[in-house]
Parts: structure tokens; C-alpha cells; sequence
């Protein structure tokens, strides 16, 4: 049986990360991942994800935030890979809404820099945006977009630089404390003795922490990239270097969000709805995206760019693992102290990679973490009261 101080199990985004940072610590580290870092089958990839801080969810992550970014740069350097890209981002919503006043709210708390912009603001500064004549925005330039599967690449190439065993394309099937108060892993291929042990499971959560009962849903989440109308609006104001990542709910007609042109013309403008989707599994979810989705998806994002069109570039699946309350889980298992625990990211979590690979670090080395993390205790009444 192989051994080592810690095994990581999944090298996602969060696993990756944690990987890379018991790595870095001298810590003598295997990685297990069932596909290859940068797949398509889990919650990482679709080529874009934002990356902000004036954060409406809660200002209490706007500390690991700040981290985060840091964290980000850090992996630039290391991996010599380009992955986040600072163009600026627009939260809009009617004057009560949670994404603008929320956004003001943690700008205001935080002592971010931003600019609070009316509807015809926005328009003149964004001409592919006719938002609602009460609509209110906070712009944010420190926000951008970071690539996911770039991302999750340079973690394991860095990891593997490092020192850490890396095993892809073997699945989980079980994993137990030993009575020594260490960990065995044991895979399709083989099984693995540790110290300690970190799961960072993604989507597949539910299996492999099906003891804890965390009442996760599990949702098939759709990508859409379509065509901009250059001749309405010229396609410089598509692109990255004009137009900013946006987040817009106004009137409640169901939350989007999305990027500038990234990629080019030809690589379309991408967006989706936010948690407007189907519960599924890991394993089972449908990767098919219908002409019916589509078609709906160009009907609500016409409301706030009008000029918008088909063809559809391209459209891609994607899983969320959301608690009942949106923040995620993070901590020691209640039940084994040398396991730590991070899942539950889906819908808002990917920005924080680097910062929550240094939590889980933390936890696995020491059981305890400097960085503020009471907000996703997995105790926490609301998982538990959901789970009896």
C-alpha cells in the first residue's frame, strides 16, 4: 500500500489547489482524480468564470477575496499560464435588488473603489446594454474573469513540481479512518494509506460524503455562447477590452450573467442563468442542450442586449453542488479530525480557488485555519436542520 502524510482526493479547482499548497509546505502529498485535471465533467471548465469583489452574497468574503487574487497572481508566476484578466464588472439591478445593493453594500463596507451608474449611464458607457429605465448599477473595475481549466492545469503541473504524486483516471470507490487515526483511500486501482486526507469532491460529494447527509443539490447548469449584431453595435464594444463581466436580475426576471467576447468573434458572448436548471447527479446529469434552451436563454438575455442573435456559437453543461443557504462547506469532519472537508462551491465559488486551497491545507496540517471560515461550518444549523 502506497503512503503518504496527506491524500487529496479530486484535483478540481478546490483539490487542485489544496494539492498544490501541502505540496509547497514540504508535506508529502498523493492526489487522486478520476479524469484528467482541465476535464469537462464536473464544475470547472466552459472556458470563463468571474472573479469580483464587491461581493453581494456576503461582505464577509470580501477578506478571502482579497486573498484569492493574490493567490491567482501567484500561480501566473509559477505556471507561467495566463489566468485572470481584469476588465472590469457591472452588477445591475432595480434600485432594492440584492445585486446592486449588496454589491453597494460590500463596496461601501470594504472601501472598494466603484461607481454607482443609472440606466442611461449605463448605456452610454456600454452600448450593448439597454438595461430597465429604474435600473441601478455598481461598476467595479478590479473584476474581471479567470479560466478554469487553465486553472486547474496549473495546479497539478505546479503540485507535480513540487512533489506531489499525482494518480488521474482512478475513481474513488471508498475511503475510512483507520484506528491508528490516519486514512485509507482506496481506488479502482489500488489503495493508499495517509496521515491525513482532504476530499474535495465536486459534484460527486454525495457519494463519497454520503455519512454527513449534507443536503446538497446537485443541478445541471447550461452555457450559452451567442452572435453579436455588429452592424447594430460595433464588435469592439463586444470584446473584453470595452465591456466589462456582468451579473443583471431586474423586476425578478431571473438571474444572468456572463462575459465579454474572450476568445474573439468567432468564440461568441457567452452567458447563462443563474441556478436555472434540472436536479441531477455527477454521473447521470444529461450533457445534450436542447434548441428549446437556447432559444429561451436569447429570449431573457434580449432584455438586457438587445443585439444579441443566432447562431448559437456553441452551449455546454455544467453541475453546481449548492447548499440551501449558497455558502459553501468548509472544515473538519465532524466525525474524523484528520479528514478536512471543502464542497458545495457550485454557483459563486470558483474565484476563490487559491484561498480555499490554503484553508484546506490548513486544516489537513494543522485542524485549524487563520483565514475567516465560520460562515460555511459544516455544523451549521441551516445544513443540519435541511438534512433531518
Amino acid at each position: 500500500m502506497e503512503s503518504s502524510d496527506v491524500i487529496v482526493i479530486g484535483l478540481g479547482s478546490m483539490g487542485g489547489a489544496a494539492c498544490n499548497a501541502l505540496a509547497e509546505r514540504g508535506y508529502r502529498t498523493i492526489g487522486i482524480e478520476a479524469f484528467q485535471p482541465g476535464h469537462d465533467q464536473g464544475s470547472a471548465h466552459g472556458g470563463t468564470r468571474i472573479i469580483r469583489q464587491s461581493y453581494f452574497e456576503d461582505p464577509a468574503y470580501v477578506p478571502l477575496l482579497r486573498s484569492a487574487y493574490d493567490g491567482f497572481r501567484k500561480l501566473e508566476q509559477e505556471s507561467g499560464r495566463d489566468l485572470m484578466q481584469l476588465c472590469g464588472g457591472i452588477y445591475i439591478g432595480d434600485p432594492n435588488n440584492t445585486i446592486f445593493a449588496g454589491s453597494r453594500d460590500a463596496a461601501i463596507e470594504h472601501h472598494l473603489p466603484h461607481e454607482i451608474l443609472n440606466a442611461a449611464e449605463i448605456r452610454e458607457r456600454f452600448p450593448t446594454m439597454n438595461p430597465a429605465d429604474d435600473a441601478m448599477a455598481v461598476y467595479e473595475q478590479n473584476a474581471g474573469y479567470v479560466r478554469p481549466e487553465e486553472t486547474t492545469l496549473a495546479n497539478a503541473e505546479v503540485a507535480a513540481r513540487k512533489g506531489a504524486i499525482l494518480r488521474t483516471g482512478e475513481r474513488v470507490t471508498e475511503w475510512h479512518a483507520t484506528a491508528g487515526g490516519g486514512v485509507e483511500v482506496t481506488t479502482s486501482a489500488g489503495t493508499y494509506g495517509a496521515d491525513k486526507l482532504v476530499i474535495a469532491p465536486g459534484a460527486w460529494a454525495p457519494v463519497l460524503l454520503r455519512s454527513l447527509e449534507l443536503p446538497l443539490s446537485i443541478e445541471r447548469m447550461v452555457f450559452h455562447w451567442f452572435t453579436p449584431d455588429s452592424s447594430a453595435v460595433p464588435i469592439e464594444y463586444w470584446d473584453e477590452s470595452r465591456h466589462p463581466v456582468y451579473i443583471e436580475e431586474t423586476h425578478a426576471n431571473e438571474q444572468i450573467y456572463g462575459f465579454p467576447m474572450t476568445d474573439g468573434p468567432d468564440g461568441g458572448f457567452k452567458l447563462g442563468f443563474f441556478r436555472v436548471g434540472s436536479v441531477t447527479t455527477a454521473d447521470t446529469i444529461d450533457r445534450e442542450v436542447t434548441d428549446a434552451e437556447n432559444e429561451r436563454m436569447l429570449i431573457r438575455a434580449r432584455e438586457l442586449f438587445p443585439h444579441l442573435g443566432l447562431p448559437v456559437v456553441q452551449a455546454k453543461t455544467c453541475l453546481y453542488s449548492v447548499t440551501p443557504d449558497e455558502h459553501f462547506v468548509i472544515g473538519l469532519h465532524p466525525e474524523h479530525s484528520q479528514v478536512a472537508i471543502g464542497c458545495g462551491f457550485s454557483g459563486h465559488g470558483f474565484k476563490f480557488v487559491p484561498v480555499v486551497g490554503e484553508i484546506l491545507a490548513d486544516l489537513a496540517a494543522h485542524g485549524t485555519t487563520a483565514h475567516p471560515i465560520d460562515l460555511f461550518d459544516p455544523q451549521r444549523p441551516v445544513l443540519a436542520a435541511t438534512a433531518a
